[in-house]
C-alpha cells in the first residue's frame, strides 16, 4: 500500500544531512550515466501554470514525478514516488522537501566548487529557499559570516536573527546587493528577479557563485559580465538549462557564454571535469531545479517514514 507523507512528516524524518547525501549520490549515479531525468514542462490552468518533472533511479530501485501549481502566487507541490515494479509507494507533499533539495544541491556545488577554505557567504534574497542555501553551504564549508540582501527590508532582520539561531553563525543584513557580494568568498542570488541583481565587476578572484533562481528564460539574476568572467559553469542539467536558464541564455546571446562550455554537475562530482582548477577562478553553478533531486530525496525519506511507522496508509 502506499502511503502519504505531510509536511510535518517530511520535517521530522528528513535534515539537511539527509539531503545533501542524497544529492550528492544522485549526482554521482547522473555522472555515470545511471539515472534518467525529464526536464520540467509547463502547462497553463486558468489563472496559473502546472508544472511537472520526472526522473528514474535504477539502481535504487525508484522512479517518480513531482508536479505543483503556481496560481497567483501560491505554490502546492506534490511527489508520487514509485518502486521500479511499477507500484506507488508514497504520495509526499514536497514543499519543505524542494527547499531541502534545492539546498542541497547548492551545497553538494559548493563542495566540489568552492575554495576550501572559503568562510564568507552573501546572500541576495531572503525568501523560503535563502535558509535552506545558507545551512546546506554551511554544512560543506567553514562559513564564519553571512550577509544578506532583500528588498522587502521589513523582513530582512527578522530573516537574519531566525537564521543565525538556526545554523549557528552570525548572519547580519546588506544595505544593498553589491554589499551582500563585494568581499564574498561564496555568493547565492535566491531571487525571481526578470533583471540582473548580481553585477560581475562586483565579484572578487575565487568566488564560487550559486544562482538558483533563473528557472525561466525570461529570468535573470546575473549580468552578462558575471557570467563572462566564471571559469566554470556547471549546472544540474545542461538539458534542462537550455530551456530555462536565462542567465546563461542572455550571456549566449551575446557572445559571451558558448553551452558547450556548460557542464552537468554530475561530471564534476566523479571527477570527470574538474569543479575548480586554481584559488583565483571565478566558478558558477546555475541550479534550475531537477527532479533527479526531488526523487532521491523523496526516497530516502520514505525509506525513513517505513523504518519509524509514519505516513497514512492510502487505499491503492
Amino acid at each position: 500500500m502506499a502511503i502519504l507523507l505531510r509536511e510535518s512528516d517530511v520535517e521530522a524524518l528528513s535534515s539537511m544531512k539527509m539531503a545533501i547525501d542524497a544529492v550528492e549520490q544522485a549526482f554521482m549515479l547522473q555522472g555515470k550515466a545511471l539515472s534518467h531525468l525529464a526536464p520540467r514542462r509547463r502547462c497553463p490552468i486558468g489563472k496559473g501554470t502546472l508544472h511537472v518533472m520526472s526522473s528514474s533511479l535504477p539502481t535504487l530501485g525508484y522512479a517518480g514525478l513531482k508536479s505543483y501549481t503556481n496560481i497567483e502566487g501560491a505554490y502546492r507541490f506534490t511527489v508520487l514516488l514509485y518502486k521500479d515494479d511499477g507500484q506507488l509507494v508514497a504520495v509526499i507533499e514536497a514543499d519543505k522537501l524542494g527547499r531541502l533539495r534545492t539546498g542541497a544541491a547548492s551545497g553538494v556545488a559548493t563542495k566540489y566548487m568552492a575554495r576550501e577554505d572559503a568562510s564568507t557567504l552573501g546572500v541576495i534574497g531572503a525568501g523560503g529557499q535563502a535558509r535552506s542555501q545558507i545551512e546546506a553551504i554551511c554544512a560543506v564549508r567553514p562559513v564564519k559570516k553571512v550577509v544578506v540582501y532583500s528588498r522587502t527590508r521589513d523582513k530582512l532582520k527578522n530573516f537574519c536573527e531566525e537564521t543565525a539561531a538556526a545554523v549557528g553563525v552570525d548572519v547580519q543584513p546588506a544595505a544593498s546587493p553589491e554589499e551582500a557580494v563585494r568581499g564574498m568568498d561564496i555568493v547565492v542570488t535566491a531571487t525571481t528577479s526578470e533583471t540582473p541583481v548580481l553585477k560581475g565587476k562586483w565579484l572578487k578572484k575565487g568566488t564560487h557563485v550559486n544562482a538558483i533562481g533563473s528557472n525561466f528564460l525570461s529570468k535573470c539574476e546575473l549580468d552578462v559580465e558575471a557570467v563572462r568572467q566564471c571559469a566554470c559553469v556547471v549546472v544540474d542539467s545542461c538539458e534542462q538549462a537550455q530551456l530555462e536558464c536565462g542567465d546563461l541564455a542572455q550571456a549566449a546571446e551575446a557572445g559571451d557564454f558558448y553551452w558547450e562550455d556548460a557542464r552537468d554537475l554530475g561530471l564534476v562530482v566523479l571527477g570527470e571535469y574538474p569543479g575548480r582548477e586554481d584559488s583565483s577562478e571565478i566558478t558558477l553553478f546555475e541550479s534550475q531545479g531537477i527532479a533527479l533531486e526531488d526523487i532521491v530525496l523523496a526516497a530516502r525519506i520514505y525509506e525513513e517514514a517505513v523504518k519509524n511507522g509514519k505516513g497514512e496508509q492510502l487505499p491503492f
